[in-house]
């Protein structure tokens, strides 16, 4: 826990899924946490159970320029520096490419892309002068395709590259930048997924562990890249998926 004592850590997506879950982890660790969702009163119930002297919680769509600079300029007026930026927030649209619609294509670019391209520019200046670190969430949809997931699939697949070339760029001012590939796991946007037995049972099969994440699991990887551990891991866009991307997403032989 003393490791992560008097660090400040910005995480987007954090009222409920994989950023409650990274929230919870690095308040218990002693982060100062900023807490950002679009949905206040998910942040005041995240925030309700954390450290008050220690947690932010503000409103934000980072698909919104501004609001993405708000969010990095309150972190650093209630704490006074930045020192980890998760970059969680997330949403997805499923369907083939030629049933998707502009808005549809625009929402996903939005806050899945749009929105770490913003927060990653407007953070960069306060991660160099702490040599800080980014985590970003892709995907393993960030990694291959899927389908009827083309639009998701870009918006992940264009994070995992970005990921790689900020960790070029900014390795040289000791700021890292790294990523989480989840495969399936326990959140309200795959709500519908896991309650399709069908589904869940393909999955069940192509998952070498034979399930879906819970948030927490993710959280942890989360927190090792965010760590002193990974002091020397940058540009990994590391798999949290069971072992999915290992086979391939094939299902095991008879």
């Amino acid at each position: 826990m003393a490791a992560f004592e008097g660090k400040v850590v910005i995480v987007t997506g954090a009222g409920s899924g994989i950023g409650e879950a990274t929230a919870r982890r690095f308040a218990a660790d002693g982060h100062a946490v900023v807490l950002a969702g679009r949905t206040e009163a998910k942040l005041a119930r995240v925030a309700s159970g954390l450290p008050a002297e220690r947690t932010l919680a503000v409103a934000t769509d980072v698909a919104d320029e501004g609001q993405a600079v708000f969010l990095v300029n309150r972190a650093l007026e209630r704490f006074g520096r930045l020192d980890v930026l998760v970059n969680n927030a997330g949403t997805a649209v499923t369907g083939p490419l030629a049933e998707a619609t502009t808005a549809d294509w625009r929402r996903v670019m939005g806050t899945d892309l749009d929105g770490v391209f913003f927060l990653c520019r407007a953070a960069i200046p306060p991660l160099v002068a702490t040599r800080g670190c980014i985590v970003n969430t892709s995907s393993v949809s960030g990694l291959g395709g899927d389908w009827n997931m083309a639009v998701y699939n870009a918006a992940k697949g264009a994070v995992t590259n970005l990921t790689r070339a900020l960790a070029l760029e900014l390795g040289r001012h000791g700021v890292r930048v790294n990523a989480v590939a989840p495969s399936l796991t326990v959140s309200e946007m795959t709500k519908d997924m896991l309650s399709d037995a069908a589904l869940m049972a393909k999955f069940a099969e192509r998952i070498p562990l034979g399930r879906a994440a819970d948030p927490e699991e993710v959280a942890d990887v989360i927190a090792f890249l965010a760590g002193p551990d990974a002091r020397f891991v940058t540009g990994v866009n590391l798999p949290v998926d069971g072992g999915l991307s290992a086979s391939n997403g094939q299902p095991p032989q008879a």
